[in-house]
């Protein structure tokens, strides 16, 4: 599961849009939740452009913008199946910049946040997207693609996002090839090193957005691969 995600501005994030052929600067964005705008990079005709996207799916053929159903994330295992993510799993797949996610841990009672991100604080997520437009209306959204959590990882979720590695952005985003439903891309293993980091259970209202609730409250857990 991925519910919430950072974006902050440094050597590293600016790196990866490079090799994605983006020329933008990464605008400091932090405790992004659902149904915020965020950061979409798509391949077009013209090559890869970086779009403003609604961070919760509403696939092309719903009859209205709604949240009757959590579509901020995508099951791998359902791409192939499901109504909604069929279409956009086919030819319309995305990604997403981001500097780490979050994610709760339960133990003792309660739930204790975690920041998860890597050595240079830039990660790609699997993403999906669609158009929806009626009349003069129309809304670009997506939704983040996950996985069975790597082994390493099922302490602090039994899902986790697909972290795309370098070599598996081309062919994700080259929506003229297909993807297989059982593809490596979806593996349940780690394909870098993930640091966590423990926070304030502040950041649990996504209404803060101020970079204190990025701060660590403890000692961080390494997890290699």
């Amino acid at each position: 599961m991925c519910g919430r995600f950072n974006v902050i501005d440094s050597p590293g994030l600016r790196e990866l849009l490079q090799d994605l052929g983006i020329e933008a600067a990464p605008q400091w964005r932090v405790n992004i939740a659902p149904t915020e705008d965020i950061a979409l990079v798509a391949e077009e005709a013209d090559g890869r452009v970086l779009r403003s996207a609604r961070w919760w799916l509403t696939p092309s053929w719903a009859p209205a913008v709604d949240q009757k159903y959590a579509m901020f994330n995508a099951r791998c295992e359902n791409l192939a199946k499901s109504p909604a993510f069929r279409q956009p799993f086919r030819c319309q797949r995305g990604l997403v910049p981001m500097s780490s996610f979050l994610e709760w841990r339960t133990g003792e009672g309660s739930k204790q946040p975690w920041l998860v991100t890597n050595a240079r604080s830039a990660m790609a997520a699997a993403a999906l997207w669609d158009v929806w437009s009626r009349g003069d209306q129309s809304l670009l959204s997506c939704t983040l693609v996950t996985t069975a959590a790597a082994p390493e990882f099922e302490p602090w979720h039994r899902r986790m996002p697909v972290l795309l590695a370098p070599d598996e952005w081309d062919r994700w985003l080259d929506n003229a090839r297909p993807v297989a439903p059982d593809d490596a891309i979806f593996r349940s293993e780690l394909k870098e090193p993930l640091r966590l980091l423990p926070l304030s259970r502040a950041v649990g209202d996504s209404r803060r957005k101020d970079a204190a609730l990025l701060e660590p409250v403890g000692d961080p857990v390494e997890l290699g691969c």
